[in-house]
């Protein structure tokens, strides 16, 4: 009896505590809840929000390349600036690339501003910005100075980037184009020494030396 009567105060006791704990927080508790339903409700919209803008990414580029294959070029170029500037990190290039391999867009200018777009509001995984900085480098070496080109490419010089022994190929045939021998031959040296370069890399940095001792 004294037992029961025991656990019964014991079972108010708690009761009363949770209801003041409750009374007293009732509206942090809801303000919790409602948090976590909008947080939940929104990160899902933004998901499937994701999800739709993607397809139609997806399809708009296979549509692109449609009407190049019918010789559409205008509309093809106009489907891809968009999907540029969706700032979709995966499509956003596969369209940049298109442009680019099909020689879509010949002014300097406009093909920076794409460039310099995509590098700026996309956030890549490390080795896609490495090609996208080894690409623009490659177009602007028709254009740019010597130090503008190096800069520009110095982020792969500087590392240990898959794209550092292009990088310094590009710049070994920039200035054998210049007939400035003595720096060819540093950059193309520099690719004989990379640990675990591909073959043909190799093979072809050694060429370019040998023939650049031969006609100097």
């Amino acid at each position: 009896m004294t037992k029961n009567l025991f656990e019964t105060q014991y079972d108010l006791t708690k009761k009363n505590k949770f209801k003041i704990f409750y009374d007293s927080n009732k509206k942090l508790i809801f303000s919790i809840i409602f948090i976590f339903v909008i947080t939940s409700v929104s990160l899902t919209y933004y998901s499937e929000s994701n999800k739709k803008k993607r397809i139609l990414l997806s399809e708009d580029y296979i549509k692109a390349k449609v009407y190049l294959e019918n010789g559409e070029k205008n509309k093809a170029i106009k489907i891809l600036k968009k999907g540029i500037y969706f700032n979709d990190p995966s499509y956003s290039v596969l369209c940049f690339f298109l442009i680019l391999d099909a020689n879509l867009i010949e002014d300097f200018t406009e093909l920076s501003i794409l460039f310099n777009h995509l590098l700026e509001n996309n956030k890549f995984e490390k080795e896609t910005e490495n090609l996208l900085i080894y690409k623009k480098a490659m177009f602007n070496s028709n254009f740019a100075t010597e130090s503008a080109l190096i800069e520009e490419i110095r982020p792969l010089l500087d590392g240990n980037s898959l794209w550092k022994p292009h990088a310094l190929m590009l710049l070994g045939d920039y200035f054998t184009s210049k007939k400035e021998y003595t720096k060819a031959r540093e950059f193309y040296s520099q690719i004989l020494i990379i640990e675990n370069i591909e073959r043909n890399l190799f093979d072809e940095a050694k060429s370019k030396l040998l023939l650049i001792n031969n006609d100097w």
